[in-house]
């Protein structure tokens, strides 16, 4: 379908949407079922369960690498080639969601992986698997300050900018590059501490 001539963007989307002033920086839906995951996570570090602390360490590392590869790897090459309208519509529906979705999985990998590493006793200079751990933290390290400190922030960016009357296509596009490239460079150290992990697996 044919551009209308002199429509600026983000009336375009607004024609196609609900208006910006109803999107949902953070959807008051998923804030339940975070807070009963980190009171889980609390209950679980709180007993020192191994099963529960390995349940949230997998399922939290394992949800975020999949999450970071598939959209760096798969969601970012087509959202390229998609319009700008189009990554506007795309934006208003999936970025709310990852402002709760990746804090969560940060916090339950870190806090779980933490408490194993201390109930196993990798923790202590001595262990054998100590210098792995040391590598599995500088590279956990970065991720989490990339995902918190730039992923996060663009992702919330965006969100405020489809908020305006009039949101800036081209604004919207930098930003969801940043987000979609941050995310291609987590999952790649994603594969990382895969491979610390196993080898402090065996």
């Amino acid at each position: 379908m044919a551009t209308p001539v002199g429509v600026p963007i983000g009336a375009q989307l607004q024609d196609q949407t609900s208006s910006p002033r109803e999107l949902e920086i953070v959807p008051r839906r998923g804030l339940p079922v975070v807070a009963a995951v980190l009171v889980a996570l609390i209950v679980a570090i709180a007993g020192n369960w191994l099963w529960a602390l390995d349940f949230f360490h997998v399922v939290g590392g394992g949800l975020w690498t999949a999450i970071d590869l598939f959209v760096g790897l798969v969601v970012g090459p087509i959202l390229g080639r998609l319009s700008i309208p189009a990554r506007m519509e795309f934006s208003a529906r999936f970025m709310p969601k990852m402002v709760l979705i990746m804090p969560t999985l940060v916090t339950m990998t870190l806090g779980s992986g933490f408490q194993l590493a201390r109930h196993l006793g990798n923790l202590g200079a001595s262990s054998p698997n100590h210098g792995w751990l040391v590598a599995s933290y500088i590279v956990v390290g970065v991720m989490a300050v990339i995902a918190l400190g730039v992923l996060e922030p663009a992702n919330i960016a965006v969100l405020f900018e489809m908020r305006r009357a009039h949101p800036r296509g081209e604004v919207i596009a930098r930003l969801m590059r940043r987000f979609i490239y941050t995310a291609g460079v987590t999952g790649v150290m994603q594969v990382a501490t895969l491979v610390i992990m196993t080898r402090v697996s065996v």
